[in-house]
């Protein structure tokens, strides 16, 4: 057993030494950005199947309140991203809102669903919310990671900050990124540009207001999503190393990463509904695109968020708290453990891979 056990304790003493001379192979944890990158896009992938369900049930519970009429657009959200959806026409939308019958609930919109037209009805928004969220994901992820490991070698500490400035830092370069790209399907969406002629409109209007014209809506995107992350990923490190030290754990399982990543969800979610609630009355507020033109500077966030309490109070600032959550917490839980799960994965793979090379 001892000289076993020596022979173990030397070659993982020798893939330590490996990795350690070869540092730029072997990132956060031992796995590279390519493997961070699929982790999280099935990390989106994952995410985006069990929330889309949600959203669809919400969007039809809305319209049958309120049918959009042509030109109007409303939110769609899946837990990790918004996305604006614009309604030129009935046929476009029908599979979003033409309903067989009314739902009087969330569960009767579930089986009435399911019954009438069959389960697949209830993942028709899938392939918009994959086009935004998988890439969005994949750039806000790893760009977490490489900033943390980044940050803390540089200040040679594992401060409990470092996870608040690079959550802020890698949502801001996901979301300057993405901006132009969701502009671009929007607009496509909201008038069945061809490409030739979305060219066309994309240089005129950068010809009028310039490059900038592509990130309108940047800015309140900015104020909601980048606290969210701060807050998200300062809290995730904190629940996560507490739930470690509770149940003695080295590593922290899949379990761990999923209660996590629901109760630091959660709570980020509960933060900045303000800057949300402002994000959303605005996009359902631009009936069409001559409208969306308009710069965002012309509606101040705070303005808006003070006509919003001066007309409903406080309370109206954390509208639709319960769906937010409910939503939000589960994403952010299945989203993080499928993450953490993909890195684990890859990281026992290249150990493997280290082991046999020698």
């Amino acid at each position: 057993m001892g000289a076993s056990g020596r022979h173990a304790r030397g070659w993982e003493g020798q893939v330590s030494s490996a990795m350690a001379e070869n540092p730029s192979e072997s990132p956060s944890g031992g796995i590279t950005p390519l493997q961070q990158m699929l982790a999280s896009g099935t990390g989106a992938l994952f995410t985006s199947l069990f929330v889309t369900p949600l959203d669809v049930v919400k969007i039809r519970l809305q319209a049958q309140r309120t049918p959009f009429s042509k030109g109007k657009c409303f939110l769609y959200c899946n837990g990790l991203m918004d996305h604006l959806y614009v309604c030129q026409n009935g046929n476009s939308c029908a599979a979003w809102y033409k309903t067989p019958t009314r739902f009087t609930g969330t569960l009767d919109a579930f089986v009435k669903i399911i019954r009438y037209e069959g389960i697949r009805s209830l993942w028709s928004g899938l392939p918009p919310t994959l086009v935004m969220a998988v890439p969005a994901t994949v750039i806000y992820f790893t760009s977490y990671d490489q900033l943390r490991d980044l940050l803390r070698a540089k200040m040679d500490s594992q401060g409990r900050y470092i996870p608040l400035v690079a959550g802020a830092i890698a949502r801001l370069g996901a979301v300057t990124v993405i901006s132009p790209l969701e502009l671009i399907r929007t607009k496509m969406q909201s008038r069945q540009l061809s490409y030739p002629e979305l060219r066309v409109c994309i240089q005129s209007a950068v010809a009028q207001d310039g490059w900038l014209s592509l990130w309108r809506g940047w800015g309140p995107t900015v104020l909601r999503d980048v606290p969210f992350s701060a807050l998200y990923w300062y809290n995730y490190e904190l629940v996560k190393d507490w739930l470690c030290n509770r149940f003695h754990l080295k590593e922290p399982t899949f379990m761990v990463s999923f209660a996590a990543g629901g109760i630091s969800g959660m709570v980020a979610a509960v933060l900045t509904l303000p800057f949300d609630v402002v994000k959303t009355q605005r996009q359902i507020e631009l009936g069409n695109m001559e409208t969306l033109q308009v710069t965002a500077s012309k509606s101040s966030t705070w303005l808006l968020m003070r006509r919003i309490r001066a007309e409903s109070g406080t309370r109206g600032l954390f509208a639709g708290f319960l769906p937010r959550v409910i939503k939000v917490a589960p994403a952010c839980a299945i989203m993080i453990s499928t993450y953490e799960f993909g890195k684990t994965f890859f990281q026992k793979m290249n150990q493997e891979q280290q082991l046999s090379s020698l």
